[in-house]
């Protein structure tokens, strides 16, 4: 790397969180090492690296650490500015927006989508989980407002917003095989699933990306633990 910089990427292959600042490094075109942590048993690289979270993802840049991934992602596309396509435009007010809508997925989206999963009733995750199709439809009109009829919610080219957004695919694609559920269904928001469609075939995408084969055993396994565990609670 040029400058003889040092980039190590802390993470997991079940995070999106991480398989995010993959896809910014691999787009940006930057090689880095890519240490993979056991969550349940985590590292003193990890703990001290990032002593306040003590989660994934983090990157240590020539031995300086930075933590949180939207947070990397900013600081990849400034810190490496003069290395490959950048992830936010140059216009102060597009930059501004950008940074809204990868806020927003994390919030609007992620934080109920994860809770869906986890609610302790019927009710509760069905809750939840219209609480993330209207994240969904919002950002279908976030997508045809930025795209402005182009590709991406950079245009031409992926943006902050598009790796985001990118790197829930795993996610999404195992959501479907295990329930049926279709996130990006063709028939209510047609601009993501097609968005979704040219994402998973960039070869950035498919470098980086966690198997969905795999995540589905891995969940499905969760699921059953945690099935297993509630009704020996109830005995």
């Amino acid at each position: 790397m040029a400058g003889g910089d040092e980039l190590k990427l802390l993470g997991s292959w079940l995070s999106p969180f991480a398989t995010r600042v993959k896809l910014a490094l691999t787009l940006k075109g930057l090689s880095y090492e890519n240490l993979e942590e056991d969550l349940s048993n985590k590292s003193e690289l990890l703990l001290s690296s990032n002593p306040v979270h003590k989660k994934v993802p983090v990157l240590i840049h020539n031995g300086a650490s930075v933590c949180e991934s939207i947070i990397i992602l900013q600081y990849i596309d400034e810190a490496f500015a003069d290395i490959g396509p950048s992830l936010v435009p140059p216009d102060p007010h597009q930059r501004a927006a950008a940074r809204f809508w990868a806020a927003y997925i994390d919030d609007k989206l992620v934080i109920p989508w994860v809770r869906s999963f986890r609610g302790k009733t019927e009710e509760e995750k069905s809750e939840w989980m219209e609480q993330t199709f209207i994240a969904v439809e919002t950002l279908e009109g976030a997508l045809r407002e930025s795209s402005k009829g182009k590709g991406f919610f950079g245009g031409d080219n992926v943006g902050l917003v598009d790796v985001v957004l990118g790197s829930l695919l795993t996610w999404v694609h195992a959501t479907e095989v295990m329930s049926g559920t279709k996130m990006f269904d063709p028939a209510k928001t047609p601009l993501l699933a097609a968005w979704m469609q040219r994402f998973d075939e960039l070869d950035g995408a498919k470098a980086v990306m966690s198997d969905v084969n795999r995540m589905v055993e891995f969940k499905t396994r969760q699921a059953q633990a945690i099935s297993v565990a509630a009704a020996s609670q109830r005995q």
